[in-house]
C-alpha cells in the first residue's frame, strides 16, 4: 500500500510540474499573439513635416486660402490618412498629391494627420442665391425619385461628418467641392463607390449648387 500510495503521489507532481510548465511555456506565446498598442502621433513632428510638404498649399494652419486647395483644418485625421496613403499608392490619382505623399511614411502621414485635425477650421460662405435653395434640398434630403441620398445622411447635417467614416465638408471651398463631385461622376476619381454612385446621378447644376451650400454650411 506504501508503494501504491509513493507512486500516485509522484505521479500526481509530475503532472503539476508540467501544467506548469505548460502554462510558463503558453504565457510568452499569449503576450506575442497580444496586439501591439497604437503609438501615439507625435505632433510636434507632425507640425513640422505639415510646414515643410503641406502648408504652401493648404496654409499654415490647414485653412487653404486657395479655393482649388481643400481646407484640412478639422478633419477627421482616419480620413487623411486614408487620402494620404491612396494619394501614394495611386488609388486615388493626383500628379501634384502624388508627389507630396510619396515621401511620407505612414507614421508622417499620422502625425501630420492628427495636427492638422487639431487646428480650428474658418467657415465658408455660400455666394450663389439662386442655388443655395436647390442645395440644401439636395444635401438635406436628396432626390428621392431619382434615388440621390441625402448628403447630410453621411456628413451629417452640419456636415461635420462621421469619424472613420466620412469626412467633414462644412465649410469646404465650393470649388474644390464642385471637382471631386465632377471628379466622381465622370470616373476619374475612384476611392469611393459610395460617393461615384452618388455624383454620378448629378448633373452640373445640382452640383454646383450641393458645393455652393456645403461652403456655407456649418
Amino acid at each position: 500500500m506504501k508503494l501504491i500510495a509513493h507512486l500516485l503521489f509522484a505521479a500526481v507532481a509530475a503532472a503539476s510540474s508540467s501544467f506548469a510548465f505548460a502554462a510558463d511555456a503558453a504565457a510568452p506565446a499569449a503576450h506575442a499573439a497580444a496586439p501591439a498598442a497604437k503609438v501615439k502621433p507625435d505632433l510636434t513632428k507632425g507640425e513640422a513635416t505639415y510646414a515643410a510638404v503641406c502648408a504652401a498649399c493648404h496654409g499654415a494652419d490647414g485653412n487653404s486660402g486657395t479655393p482649388a486647395y481643400p481646407k484640412l483644418a478639422q478633419q477627421h485625421p482616419e480620413y487623411l490618412v486614408k487620402q494620404l496613403q491612396e494619394f501614394k499608392s495611386d488609388k486615388r490619382a493626383s500628379p501634384i498629391m502624388k508627389g507630396f505623399a510619396s515621401v511620407l511614411s505612414d507614421e508622417d502621414m499620422r502625425n501630420v494627420a492628427y495636427w492638422v485635425a487639431a487646428k480650428k477650421a474658418k467657415p465658408g460662405t455660400a455666394t450663389e442665391k439662386s442655388l443655395v435653395l436647390l442645395g440644401e434640398k439636395i444635401y438635406r434630403g436628396g432626390i428621392a425619385d431619382r434615388q440621390i441620398a441625402a448628403c447630410a445622411g453621411c456628413h451629417s447635417p452640419n456636415g461635420a461628418g462621421i469619424p472613420s467614416q466620412f469626412p467633414r465638408v462644412s465649410g469646404q471651398h465650393a470649388d474644390y467641392a464642385v471637382a471631386q463631385l465632377t471628379a466622381f461622376r465622370d470616373g476619374v476619381r475612384k476611392n469611393s463607390v459610395q460617393m461615384s454612385q452618388v455624383a454620378a446621378k448629378l448633373n452640373d447644376r445640382e452640383i454646383k449648387a450641393v458645393a455652393d451650400y456645403i461652403a456655407g454650411l456649418r
